[in-house]
């Protein structure tokens, strides 16, 4: 009996450790199992975007788009490392946040919150943030700081700054764009300088550093604007506006009453050199009041290149207009230069009256730009709806005027009304002589003009009138019966474009 019991022992034994190493193996499996992988969806949204693959427009995929989706889709999965390295980072931030909770805990007793959330990026946009109020207050403290004047002011300083310190030659279109921007927010510039030639200046201003205290600037050289420091005005006025030259017929200029202190901002010189006044006069004089004070500078001399460049240009501008037109083409070259030298620009919105017919033109319009309609009256017989007619006045466009065309000057040499109404059909820049400035012309130009010029669409009789005013109307008649069939069939089966499933 005793070797059976034994051998029945062993038996149950080998059971034992036969289920043990089974369990250990089914452990060891389950352990060795790979978690799902994971999924690069921005990666998999750029594989889609092939415009061979299969869509609304295209029934079916290319074989090339085939391949290379086929050749590329494993790329989507996310490896091994990058789970584990993922995985450790999450581990991380919840140990992070768990310590974040546990100081909310000991500090206010008692953490009842939920799982405390990272506050996103504030270079993010409101659609892809959170409902954490505090994505969104610190969006708008952004935002709020971006429109403060203090901060925008700031930030121009800054860009000054680096703009400047850069040589004239070495900035771009769109730097010195950016300038001239800036500089016409600062009043202390645009009261001396208007803005077309502010711009053209942009592209020669400079940078100008000075590193010690209490050195004299002569504002006599050239126009500053200070972007660093400060300086105390040593004569009074410190800015030499145009057309107040007697503000400077003193040879020693009072210094100013008090105390006054130039900043970030103010500006000091003069863009036109002062006559009969040496370089290194007191006048227009400051003292830097900091050791290191930086200005952007505009001198005499480029403000005075350029001023005669823009008056080149205007004038060349105004004697190509004036040759582009059918009736001064033939012209001479001196009578044209006369007549360019009394040139103003003027523009005009859409659907504006410049002259009305049977009223006197106030200026003879070169047009440079845009459209205008040319208008007669006519009148008509107008039937109403009781069988009844009436006598009705109504405008009837005979006409257009284009680029390089003129109008009113019969109307204004002669000081008679014009025979038609001229209303702009578009936006329109026009070169305008005012009938004034015909007095400074002498006589010989005066006669050339009249006999080149001719009534604008004066030619016309009442028949010519009156058979336009029918074909219009005609016209009219015929395109709002095209459009009422075509909207009657579109309706008859309960069609409305724009709504439901015809929106799209």
């Amino acid at each position: 009996m005793i070797p059976v019991v034994a051998a029945m022992s062993l038996v149950k034994s080998d059971e034992k450790h036969l289920r043990s190493s089974q369990k250990n193996g089914q452990n060891r499996a389950l352990s060795s199992e790979q978690p799902p992988p994971m999924i690069d969806y921005q990666f998999l949204h750029q594989m889609c975007q092939d415009p061979g693959l299969h869509n609304r427009q295209h029934p079916e995929t290319t074989d090339e788009a085939h391949q290379q989706f086929m050749k590329n889709y494993h790329k989507m999965f996310i490896t091994n490392s990058s789970q584990s390295k993922l995985a450790i980072m999450d581990s991380k931030s919840d140990k992070v946040k768990a310590s974040h909770a546990s100081l909310l805990t000991h500090a206010s007793g008692g953490y009842t919150g939920g799982p405390v959330k990272e506050s996103l990026p504030k270079t993010q946009t409101v659609d892809v943030l959170t409902h954490d109020i505090r994505d969104h207050t610190a969006l708008l403290h952004k935002t709020r700081k971006s429109e403060d004047p203090e901060y925008v002011r700031t930030e121009n300083i800054k860009t000054l700054r680096k703009l400047g310190r850069k040589y004239p030659f070495e900035r771009t279109s769109v730097e010195n764009t950016a300038m001239a921007d800036i500089l016409k927010t600062f009043p202390s510039v645009t009261e001396v300088v208007s803005h077309k030639v502010l711009t053209e200046l942009c592209g020669l201003a400079q940078m100008d550093v000075w590193s010690e205290e209490d050195i004299t600037l002569f504002g006599s050289t050239g126009f500053h604007l200070i972007l660093k420091g400060s300086v105390a005005p040593q004569s009074y006025p410190y800015v030499h506006h145009k057309g107040n030259a007697s503000e400077f017929r003193c040879s020693t200029p009072p210094p100013p009453e008090g105390e006054v202190v130039l900043t970030v901002g103010d500006a000091f010189g003069t863009f036109e050199r002062l006559e009969n006044r040496e370089p290194n006069s007191r006048i227009l004089t400051v003292k830097t009041l900091e050791p290191t004070c930086e200005f952007l500078r505009i001198t005499c001399s480029d403000y005075k290149r350029t001023i005669e460049q823009i008056s080149h240009r205007d004038q060349t501008e105004k004697m190509t207009l004036l040759s582009s037109s059918p009736s001064y083409d033939l012209w001479p070259r001196q009578p044209l230069l006369k007549l360019a030298s009394l040139i103003a620009w003027i523009s005009f919105p859409a659907n504006t009256v410049l002259v009305g017919e049977g009223f006197k033109s106030p200026f003879i319009g070169f047009m440079k730009s845009g459209e205008c309609h040319v208008l007669r009256k006519v009148e008509i017989k107008h039937t109403l709806p009781n069988g009844k007619q009436e006598q009705r006045t109504k405008q009837v466009v005979m006409g257009k005027l284009c680029p390089c065309e003129s109008f009113g000057e019969i109307s204004v040499l002669l000081d008679e009304p014009i025979s038609c109404s001229i209303v702009t059909a578009t936006a329109v820049e026009l070169a305008m002589i005012e009938p004034q400035k015909l007095k400074e012309l002498d006589e010989v130009t005066l006669q050339l003009l009249q006999q080149s010029s001719t009534r604008t669409f004066g030619n016309l009789s009442e028949d010519d009138i009156h058979e336009e005013y029918m074909q219009q109307e005609l016209k009219r008649e015929w395109n709002e019966y095209k459009h009422s069939a075509v909207v009657d069939v579109i309706n008859y089966k309960g069609i409305r474009p724009g709504y439901g499933k015809w929106s799209k």
